[in-house]
């Protein structure tokens, strides 16, 4: 039990940090800056793919390892940063895992070998999966119940900002300097915003849950309650369907708007990465229309948005890419804001572990499809690639309206509590 905890008294439950008070702010945005911290290095070999193919000679799936190797470390690492946040507590877990990323990001881009910078960016995977891993639990056990979707929402606009400033900087600087200075100076900024995380966020005041020496034993029936969810299953294949669809997007739609018929230099093709703005915006907004209409219809609007998004981008006319790269971007950061959120409430015990398992399946979508689709991309061109991120969400959408009807387990039990 923390210090806090203790003066507050065993028989006073901690409700959580109340909207607009000092320590929520403090935890948007100590979160915001920690989501820019790890997500600008982890996406920033993104914004410099066709120049790593062009001077490694490589093809575009080859080129994409960088990325999805990020991300197959951090996937690989989620479950076990849950462990040791339930050991350490949230706080320091976090605080552990953003400070090694860090390290390991400065020294990536100057690995001597493609295999070497391929074993350090699945290494800084692990690292940076400790930020993702915890942050929604921390958000729900810190933040008062009924401010949670607007906070996470907050939350998933820093990733969105990170993952923006890292394509962003990396790609114009590329053109001026060599791409691995690019990538190096995005690592840079990386470091700093971890100092501002590490003064901004607060301790935890929720008790950390007590860990007993066999508590690693019990994580295998953790995740099997979880996985004989069906609604649970359903949130999970969302992170899996989506974020592929989505990162095979951004990992190849600057090959297509280099090549004909639009054959724009890669300082243009950088600016693309703007449309992330979109999503910073509709994190945050489809967590206050999920408030007033309910999770199902949002999730549901915004992955309709997102296939009509990426449809648009088969057309050869470069005004309906661009439209079509902006609808796909507000389609999916406002359906993964809706999903990562549910899950931390669906699950009635073992949230942690709970949020891992998004943030597994979530970076497991994005290696394998972001990888997939550099496949298709070599051997039948964009269309390929467009309609299997269509396949994708449409499947993801089906599934959430055949088994999310209704209120869960967990919101059952707590209406339950509401009544006695």
């Amino acid at each position: 039990m923390t210090d806090e905890a203790g003066r507050l008294g065993t028989n006073v439950r901690w409700q959580g940090h109340a909207r607009n008070s000092p320590g929520y702010r403090r935890i948007l945005i100590a979160l915001f800056v920690g989501g820019v911290a790890t997500f600008a290095q982890l996406y920033s070999f993104q914004a410099v793919l066709p120049r790593i193919a062009r001077e490694l000679r490589l093809d575009a799936g080859s080129a994409a390892l960088t990325v999805s190797m990020a991300t197959i470390g951090l996937a690989l690492g989620v479950i076990p940063w849950s462990v040791v946040a339930d050991r350490i507590g949230r706080v320091q877990a976090m605080t552990f895992a953003i400070c090694a990323a860090s390290a390991v990001g400065l020294a990536v881009p100057f690995a001597p070998s493609f295999g070497l910078m391929l074993g350090g960016r699945v290494l800084e995977g692990l690292m940076v999966g400790g930020l993702p891993a915890i942050a929604i639990t921390y958000l729900v056990e810190e933040i008062e119940a009924r401010s949670t979707t607007r906070a996470v929402g907050v939350y998933v606009a820093g990733t969105t900002v990170g993952g923006l400033t890292g394509r962003l900087l990396a790609g114009p600087l590329a053109e001026l300097v060599s791409w691995r200075t690019a990538v190096f100076a995005v690592a840079v900024l990386c470091a700093v915003a971890s100092v501002l995380f590490l003064r901004l966020i607060p301790r935890s005041r929720r008790p950390t849950p007590a860990v007993q020496p066999h508590a690693l034993r019990g994580l295998s029936a953790q995740l099997g309650r979880h996985f004989r969810s069906p609604r649970l299953l359903v949130m999970l294949a969302q992170a899996l369907l989506l974020m592929g669809g989505f990162v095979a997007m951004y990992n190849f739609v600057g090959f297509r708007l280099s090549a004909a018929p639009f054959e724009l230099p890669p300082s243009v093709v950088s600016l693309v990465f703007l449309a992330y703005l979109a999503g910073t915006w509709s994190s945050v907004q489809a967590g206050v229309l999920a408030a007033r209409w309910g999770r199902l219809p949002v999730l549901i609007v915004c992955t309709a948005v997102m296939i009509i998004g990426v449809c648009a981008t088969t057309l050869d006319a470069l005004v309906a890419v661009l439209i079509g790269i902006v609808l796909t971007t507000l389609g999916f950061f406002g359906a993964h804001s809706i999903a990562s959120e549910w899950v931390g409430h669906e699950a009635i015990a073992d949230r942690a572990q709970a949020s891992s398992l998004y943030n597994l399946f979530y970076y497991a979508g994005s290696s394998l499809f972001g990888w997939f689709g550099g496949v298709l991309y070599a051997s039948s061109g964009w269309p390929a690639t467009a309609g299997m991120i269509m396949f994708l969400a449409f499947a993801a959408g089906l599934m959430a309206l055949s088994a999310l009807r209704g209120p869960g387990p967990a919101e059952l039990q707590q209406a339950r509590r509401d009544r006695g």
